[in-house]
């Protein structure tokens, strides 16, 4: 994730719980002038699975961290950037070729170590308690960017350093160009637009995974799908979204709260996720937001949404709250925010 702030570096872009309810649960061409590779590498024993899932509910591999080959480089910014060895000259490659295009990137991010990882959520917890840790840091082994194959971009626009989320967002047409090029580089754009309750994170276009296989890439790329299907640990089935005919609030408000409960939902592996529905105005009451208020102990709340969710638990989901091999209709997740801050998880369930 790029340096929007202090948390947009280090937090899931979703506002990603804890498990709660289930196991189911500078000048163009200057910058490419700018100081390049800085090497210290760890010694492979056994080397590295470039397929391993590393996601909210699969951890990092077992010895993963000894066997890593890692090489380290400045970027334009002055930032070091650690990434693993093959994807960083993969990297370098793709570099290159977009280069040609006019198309210019460099290395915002790249490996974080789990002990670095566990250093933030210790130092989260301590400063505002565990359970906002909880919400804004990513789980110490479970994030990606553990395995050094997580790649973000920066872009670079007329000599200028571009690297603030919303400032790359303005560049659809640019980011269109990196995308096409991945597969042949053994890259894939990791979190995907719609799929959020698979990934569990909110579109990035600048979150690359190196895979060290062109074809796979390549087929991963051409069928639109992620990595969690290809490796069928996740439908890709369609979700159906229905955000109704609100007054109060506009589609786009909307689908930012139906990304917020996709990225929790994606806690809940092997459970199919078929349809979520704005439940309507009639819900946005003065009781309700009160109600509301004193579940979340946030007095500041402004507004609140309900949603309604239809979809199917696995034949066994463990000692969770769900009952297994279930269809479940109309489960509710009530939103709520600030004037300030974005829409939060505030309940669940019936």
């Amino acid at each position: 994730m790029k340096k929007k702030n202090l948390l947009s570096l280090l937090v899931c872009l979703c506002l990603a719980m804890s498990v709660l309810l289930t196991s189911c649960g500078a000048d163009s061409s200057s910058k490419t002038d700018a100081k390049e590779t800085i090497a210290t590498t760890t010694t492979a024993v056994d080397g590295i699975d470039y397929m391993a899932l590393v996601n909210k509910t699969h951890p990092l591999p077992d010895n993963w961290e000894k066997n890593l080959e890692t090489v380290k480089m400045t970027n334009s910014v002055g930032d070091e950037v650690e990434t693993e060895t093959k994807a960083y000259d993969a990297y370098l490659k793709l570099k290159e070729a977009l280069e040609k295009e006019d198309v210019f990137v460099d290395l915002d991010s790249a490996r974080r170590s789990v002990a670095d990882q566990q250093r933030i959520m210790d130092e989260f917890t301590e400063g505002f308690g565990a359970d906002y840790a909880a919400k804004t840091v990513a789980k110490p082994g479970y994030s990606e960017h553990h395995t050094g194959l997580a790649l973000d971009l920066y872009l670079i626009i007329d000599g200028k350093d571009v690297t603030e989320n919303e400032d790359m967002e303005k560049y659809p047409e640019i980011w269109e160009k990196i995308h096409e090029k991945l597969p042949e580089y053994g890259f894939i754009l990791r979190y995907l637009k719609d799929k959020e309750h698979i990934t569990g994170y909110g579109y990035e276009p600048w979150h690359i995974r190196y895979l060290d296989n062109k074809d796979i890439a390549k087929e991963i790329t051409d069928k639109g799908i992620t990595l969690e299907g290809y490796l069928n640990t996740a439908d890709e089935d369609e979700v159906a979204i229905d955000y109704g005919s609100s007054q109060l609030y506009s589609d786009e408000d909307l689908k930012e709260a139906v990304i917020q409960i996709k990225c929790e939902f994606a806690f809940w592996p092997e459970c199919k996720l078929e349809s979520i529905r704005y439940a309507g105005d009639e819900a946005v009451t003065d009781k309700n937001l009160k109600w509301l208020k004193e579940v979340s102990g946030d007095d500041k709340l402004t507004q609140i949404a309900e949603f309604l969710m239809d979809f199917h638990t696995p034949k066994n989901t463990g000692d969770t709250s769900l009952e297994s091999d279930k269809d479940y209709k109309d489960y509710q997740w009530w939103v709520a925010k600030t004037e300030d801050d974005g829409w939060e998880i505030v309940s669940k369930g019936y």
